[in-house]
């Protein structure tokens, strides 16, 4: 009997080649992007579970206002670790990290240094934690001793080729000996540690030795114990705060706990799991740039969608030719055919399409799959060595098969024998308010996607052209500054005296993704614990000029005033924050360096600058000071040339002149300021992608219906033509009642995309407003598109001869 079946749906995918193009080619589509998307979610799930203790390993994290804006950090106070572990049966074992930016890094006889970034100090209890492979040496002494090192196979290679690391030295920034005592495994990508590739031992670091409760530093991780909860532990933090940080706060401040906290101030801890972090951590310190889950929602239902439309197309195409599919079904019930019988037939119908779809969009998804890791900036592949995988393959083709084809098998075999074979069936009402339902479901998700995308793509373009409050452009920025050693000022001058470069800063901290370090302070002659937190900055005299940062009080730093030493410029959220409603030059502002009297350093505000953006668009402008100081990290270089190689060459001959042997790494900060927003552009470029896939998707059904109805009408078409009907009174009336169903999906989709996007841009700070005229623009798109579909059968159509069509009846 199956063999039957099959026989029977062969023919008719024969038969009916148009159809079964649109069919299977719709449906390849929307299969293969639903498989490349699942991939992408199933990687953005998968992260950081593949640690044995993956489901007991929780990070901890600190919530801290003091004065300025709440800080939410991916950090913790260095003691913190091991004093749970040792007050706390319930901690099985504790570990830390310490993210100490990028290094110059060679081997102790070679003279050529490789930068490495994210060098970081870890505890010897590390690998007691994470159950990451040793390929080399012990993982339980390995990171004991201090000047001590374990490298991953990634490093082992780049720096020793195929000799055996172990014992070796490597030296960092020219002057810190480490010797390599393991070799670990590549951590992999799906892990939020993945960039991890040289770990230095924490035994090296006198501060991780410190009882210092206020310094927030160390990434802390702990191992809960079978059957300890997280929710229920983290109420130990309040006994570590009252047993701990309070006598700290105290001998700092002169404080207690509780005047902080009636101060509007505070320091809360939390718990959150490794497998949580990437998708639902975004603070300060991160060891990785975290995606949103956000996204990852958003994606899934894209897929769906995709499916959907895909199957949709099916099941209108099938109920539209019920017609023609009537007289066989009449045939077959009076042969003696039962109904479950006729069933079994479009069923499997639909799934001999379904599976056949199913093989050509993995063909799809295989050619498409480099492109798409390109877009998404994944390394996904398609599992075609995993059981699972087929196994799933087989049930979403079996899945989609049914959903597309139930409709249609019950629709069809549910038509009355005596009627079809007299030819009065009238089932076009039932299966045309389908067939309209369908079609502006589909259209409604297109026009979705249409809003989605112009607003993504108007909040990305406000991004990029907002005025920032500094010059991004024509500014080069050259790492390893300190590669140059004492050096590093006549480097600048040397740069300088180059007639391309117009100005020249220093520093550490740029308005673009860079160092962060922030500090305490408050008013002169006010009480210590109203001090408040913000960002302090160690810059040069031409840190202004050169990113054209605008003074609007007071004055920049000058040489012609020694007493800038101790001078200092904070922004207008400073101003603010520091409570100095009149005019703020010459006010002193307080440092808090120690406990001691003396460890206060007064500083006096000589200028305040706009109100410029050095955090993501998404935040507000926080407040920022800066002092005079040497920060030998980032050369900043403002151009004034269009002839950028030209001037890229002249300073690396200067840099190979004056720091031989240091590689030479810049970037634009035009294009650091881009990297600030890949995630969003990678969200834009995506739903690009799938909007117009969606929408080719729903055209491909919308043609098929739109020839149908144009053979269905020849008749009539011919009728009215031989009447006097001009070919724009037959395009008009084919074309009308599709228009209608697309205008009926923009009515339904437009307030379902606003508070979709709605919702998406309430991530940002600063953003644009949805306004009418996307709607608009939308809706004249997919009526464009419609009618673009729609016409070309309609027009063919109009076209015919009037004989040849009356003839033919």
């Amino acid at each position: 009997m199956l063999q039957n079946y099959l026989k029977i749906a062969w023919r008719n995918l024969r038969k009916h080649r148009f159809y079964s193009f649109l069919n299977i080619f719709g449906l390849s589509l929307g299969l293969a992007s639903c498989l490349l998307i699942t991939l992408y979610v199933m990687d953005e799930l998968s992260y950081d579970r593949f640690y044995d203790k993956a489901d007991r390993i929780y990070r901890v994290d600190a919530d801290i206002r003091f004065g300025g804006p709440e800080m939410k950090l991916a950090v913790a106070s260095d003691p913190m670790a091991f004093t749970l572990q040792k007050d706390y049966p319930q901690v099985e074992a504790a570990t830390r990290l310490r993210e100490n930016g990028s290094y110059l890094v060679r081997r102790a006889e070679k003279a050529e240094n490789i930068k490495e970034d994210k060098v970081t100090f870890a505890d010897s209890t590390f690998f007691d934690v994470f159950s990451i492979p040793m390929v080399a040496g012990d993982p339980k002494t390995a990171l004991t001793e201090p000047n001590t090192l374990v490298i991953s196979e990634r490093a082992a290679k780049k720096y020793f080729g195929s000799e055996s690391p172990l014992g070796k030295t490597l030296l960092l920034d020219n002057e810190h000996s480490y010797r390599v005592t393991g070799v670990m495994a590549n951590i992999p990508a799906n892990s939020h540690l993945s960039e991890l590739n040289m770990l230095l031992s924490m035994a090296s670091r006198a501060e991780s030795r410190q009882n210092n409760w206020g310094g927030h530093n160390f990434v802390t991780y702990l191992v809960l114990r079978e059957g300890v909860e997280a929710a229920q532990f983290e109420k130990n933090f309040e006994t570590i705060l009252e047993k701990y940080v309070g006598p700290w706060v105290k001998g700092f401040l002169g404080a207690t706990l509780d005047d902080l906290k009636k101060s509007g101030n505070y320091i809360r801890y939390s718990l959150i799991s490794i497998t949580d972090i990437h998708l639902h951590s975004d603070r300060m310190a991160e060891l990785s740039v975290n995606s949103n889950l956000q996204y990852v929602y958003i994606f899934g239902v894209v897929a769906l969608f995709l499916l959907l439309i895909a199957c949709v197309n099916f099941m209108n195409l099938a109920t539209a030719r019920s017609s023609n599919r009537a007289r066989e079904v009449g045939v077959r019930k009076a042969l003696g055919s039962e109904r479950s019988s006729l069933v079994a037939q479009f069923l499997t119908e639909a799934l001999l399409l379904s599976f056949i779809s199913l093989g050509l969009a993995l063909i799809i998804a295989y050619l498409a799959m480099p492109l798409f890791n390109q877009l998404a900036s994944k390394q996904l592949q398609v599992p075609t060595m995993s059981l699972s995988f087929w196994v799933i393959l087989g049930v979403t083709g079996t899945a989609v098969g049914m959903l597309a084809g139930s409709y249609p098998a019950f629709f069809l075999s549910g038509f009355k024998t005596i009627k079809v074979l007299k030819g009065t069936l009238a089932a076009e009402g039932r299966g045309g308010q389908l067939r309209n339902t369908l079609v502006v479901f589909q259209f409604m998700i297109s026009v979705m996607l249409i809003i989605g995308t112009i607003v993504i793509f108007r909040q990305l373009n406000y991004i990029q052209t907002k005025a920032l409050g500094f010059n991004k452009d024509q500014v080069l920025l050259i790492d390893n500054a300190y590669a140059l050693g004492t050096q590093t000022e006549a480097f600048k001058q040397e740069v300088l005296n180059l007639p391309q470069v117009e100005s020249s800063t220093i520093s550490y901290n740029m308005p673009t993704p860079s160092s962060r370090s922030d500090n305490t302070f408050y008013p002169e002659g006010q009480q210590e614990d109203k001090g408040m937190t913000m960002q302090n900055w160690p810059v040069d005299h031409d840190y202004v000029t050169t990113l054209n940062l605008e003074i609007v009080a007071g004055r920049d730093f000058s040489r012609d005033f020694p007493s800038d030493s101790l001078g200092m410029l904070v922004n207008e959220s400073a101003v603010k924050l520091l409570g100095f409603t009149d005019n703020p030059i010459g006010k002193k502002v307080m440092t808090l360096n120690g406990p001691n009297p003396e460890d206060r350093v007064a500083y006096t505000i000589v200028g305040v600058i706009k109100n410029f953006h050095y955090e993501s668009l998404r935040k507000n402008i926080g407040p920022v000071s800066m002092v005079l100081g040497r920060s030998p990290g980032i050369i900043a270089l403002k151009l004034k040339t269009d002839d950028v190689m030209a001037s890229m060459a002249r300073v690396e001959q200067l840099w190979k002149r004056m720091a031989p042997g240091q590689p030479f790494e810049y970037r634009f900060m035009n294009d650091d300021f881009d990297s600030e927003y890949r995630a969003e552009n990678r969200v834009g470029q995506i739903f690009v992608t799938f909007a117009l896939l969606s929408i080719l998707i729903g055209c491909l059904g919308l043609f098929g219906l739109a020839a149908f109805t144009a053979e269905r009408r020849t008749k009539e078409i011919g009728v009215r033509k031989v009447l006097g009907a001009s070919i724009g009174d037959i395009v008009t009336m084919l074309s009308r009642d599709f228009l209608k169903l697309v205008l009926i999906a923009i009515v339904i989709a437009s307030p379902i995309a606003w508070y979709a996007m709605d919702k998406w841009l309430g991530d940002f700070a600063y953003k644009v407003d949805i306004q009418w005229w996307v709607f608009v623009v939308a809706g004249m798109l997919a009526v464009g598109i419609a009618l673009f579909t729609v016409s070309f059968q309609s027009i063919k159509a109009a076209l015919m001869n009037p004989v040849k069509s009356l003839k033919s009846e």
